[in-house]
């Protein structure tokens, strides 16, 4: 059965020349307190008008600010052992974490079992020295960092977006819908995102012929005209990461206004004490997002993710702020 989800009047997206999308101010409830810990408790907060990029950067344009810039990502050069206390000299060479799917039922939830830190992989060598981005130049960029996404929006002349501004867009103008295009995951059989199809991790149905990242556009826009917030891949926030949101105002007139996340104290993993590395919020999960491990492709899903970490299913969009 299909569930009727009260849309806002949204007209015609405002598409500028260089492709971003105008997003308007508006106060809305952001987070969940359906789900994962980490989402509650919903809240509202209002967010100023701002320009988003209508898809993820792509190879593509992540190209050419390297060309015009001779920009060295973090995942091209070796890890600095100061940095790393405790970490094996070998493992301190240049590469990202890629996921390597097992060809058979997994037995636990230990995540070493598809994932794998591998030497010469970056965002030109997605997966390892010897492959590159033929046929791929109009997906997402992956193997970026924090610092690399900031270093592309920067020279842009935009900026990431922060996690309330991204779950905003994302929203595309629904009220507490469950995905970003309603409350059904795939209404009437139609795929709305790139999500994973089949059993994580070891059976990928490969749906539209997708393995890994698609095309930016694939699948349908939402109702801000904004296409790929849910699926793909992850995408980087300027937000430090927080364990949960804070409680709700108590009056209508304390409500945040463009809040900005965490403090970076609070945004380090408490299991590694020794390794002092701020860690942001992820946003709109990815083509590993499945049923059955992952339900983290909704607006309101968040994940942690240490600003010096690249892998093969993480990327970003930019913002531009009148």
């Amino acid at each position: 059965m299909t569930v009727a989800v009260q849309r806002e009047d949204v007209s015609e997206p405002s598409i500028s020349e260089d492709g971003l999308v105008w997003i308007a101010g508006k106060t809305f409830t952001m987070g969940s307190d359906k789900h994962y810990a980490e989402e509650a408790p919903s809240h509202p907060v209002r967010v100023d008008g701002f320009w988003i990029d209508a898809a993820p950067v792509t190879n593509r344009q992540f190209g050419e600010f390297v060309a015009a810039t001779s920009y060295v990502t973090l995942a091209e050069k070796a890890p600095d052992p100061k940095d790393y206390p405790g970490a094996l000299p070998h493992m301190l060479k240049a590469g990202s974490l890629m996921f390597d799917p097992p060809s058979e039922p997994v037995t636990s939830s230990d995540i070493n079992q598809w994932w794998t830190f591998k030497f010469g992989a970056d965002w030109k060598h997605p997966y390892g020295r010897k492959s590159d981005l033929k046929r791929k130049l109009d997906h997402p960029v992956v193997h970026v960092a924090w610092c690399d996404a900031k270093a592309y929006a920067d020279w842009s002349g935009k900026d990431l977006p922060t996690e309330a501004e991204w779950e905003l867009a994302a929203r595309g103008g629904l009220d507490d819908a469950e995905f970003a295009w309603g409350d059904e995951l795939a209404p009437d059989g139609r795929l709305m995102a790139n999500t994973w199809q089949g059993i994580f991790p070891h059976h990928n149905l490969r749906s539209k012929g997708n393995d890994r990242t698609s095309p930016v556009t694939s699948f349908p826009p939402n109702g801000y005209g904004v296409y790929d917030m849910i699926g793909n891949v992850w995408e980087w926030t300027s937000d430090f990461w927080s364990t949960r949101h804070p409680e709700p105002a108590a009056k209508a007139c304390c409500i945040p206004v463009n809040p900005r996340g965490g403090a970076i104290e609070m945004s380090y993993d408490p299991r590694q004490a020794a390794i002092r590395i701020p860690r942001r919020v992820l946003k709109g999960g990815s083509h590993l997002c499945a049923p059955n491990y992952c339900r983290r492709y909704r607006p309101a899903a968040r994940h942690a993710e240490p600003e010096d970490t690249s892998t093969s299913h993480v990327g970003f969009r930019c913002v531009k702020r009148p």
